[in-house]
């Protein structure tokens, strides 16, 4: 059941999420105007719009790294998109930097949880806690890195892949 919604309650929910306008009114309609609805309905859509995408190539990008402020740990990463309109956009800026940091601060040892061996390297260990997109952001502990890759890809309408990262820290053994 679609019902109108206010202009405050669209402004509100796309300062949040940063969808287009029609898709936050659209999703707000859809849920009655209940914007933790609207919100899941906005997520739904991002994910399937990631999906969509997933298999189309990603030529260009960004390297971005990470010194913590006593400049004994760092980590470089490199984020591929389709175009290089969108690897200069703000959004794909600051994702590649929040990417760094969380590389960083969380020490991921594999992009994929494809890429893990099964029961981790030492055997112990759970192989979802050594994969970057299966990890909890580090700034938003509720959200996984891989639900804000499917944002960005939502927003852009560009395929986005985390291609590889290395982390140092000084004094850890090679």
């Amino acid at each position: 059941m679609k019902s109108k919604v206010s202009l405050d309650a669209i402004k509100a929910l796309r300062e949040k999420t940063s969808a287009s306008v029609g898709d936050v009114r659209q999703a707000l309609e859809s849920a009655g105007g209940n914007e933790a609805k609207a919100l899941e309905l906005l997520r739904q859509r991002g994910a399937a719009i990631a999906e969509k995408r997933q298999g189309r190539a990603t030529g260009q990008g960004r390297v971005e790294s990470y010194v913590h402020h006593d400049g004994r740990l760092g980590a470089i990463v490199e984020v591929n998109c389709e175009t290089d309109f969108v690897a200069r956009t703000p959004e794909f800026v600051q994702f590649c930097r929040d990417v760094a940091m969380h590389v960083a601060a969380m020490s991921p040892r594999h992009v994929r949880l494809e890429e893990a061996p099964a029961g981790g390297a030492s055997g112990g260990e759970d192989p979802k806690g050594l994969c970057l997109l299966e990890q909890p952001f580090v700034k938003d502990q509720g959200t996984a890195v891989k639900d804000l890759l499917k944002a960005l890809i939502a927003k852009t309408g560009e395929n986005v892949v985390i291609r590889r990262f290395v982390r140092f820290t000084v004094g850890e053994p090679i």
